[in-house]
């Protein structure tokens, strides 16, 4: 790759507008749901519990309802599975990461459209590849082809 001075000043805006999503109030409160669910003991063991019981489950369904624990462990799993959702500290972890991917999603969508509107950005999410591709967002109002 040859180094031009128009890559190095883009390399320097990539890490500013990195700085500035690490920097977010959302990044933030990532960072601190995290910490809060890593220290927070109960959600630990319920965590620890729901890996065993996975890779118990994962083993029956290689048999399906012909295993002799099938019951049993679907019916744990399920249990185990309503506890995590359940937890308070799972819960706001599982929050704020949706809302960082969302950013995320969002800024890539907005780099890709600045290049061109014929570039694919994977987010994962429909929403985004729901958007019109004029980046007018008025849903085709304008005439474009949305």
């Amino acid at each position: 790759m040859v180094t031009s001075m128009e890559s190095v000043l883009l390399l320097d805006e990539a890490e500013a507008l990195a700085k500035m999503i690490t920097e977010s109030e959302l990044a933030i409160e990532y960072r601190r749901s995290l910490y809060n669910l890593q220290n927070d003991q109960e959600a630990q063991t319920i965590i620890q519990k729901f890996v065993k019981i996975k890779e118990q489950y994962e083993d029956v369904m290689r048999f399906g309802k012909y295993h002799p624990d099938y019951n049993r462990i679907k019916s744990e799993m399920r249990e185990i599975k309503r506890e995590l959702d359940l937890n308070d500290k799972v819960a706001a972890f599982k929050k704020a990461e949706k809302e960082i991917q969302k950013l995320l999603d969002e800024i890539s969508v907005y780099i890709g459209r600045a290049v061109s509107t014929a570039i694919k950005v994977p987010t994962g999410n429909p929403y985004f590849e729901m958007m019109p591709s004029c980046g007018c967002a008025s849903g085709g109002a304008c005439g474009c082809s949305a």
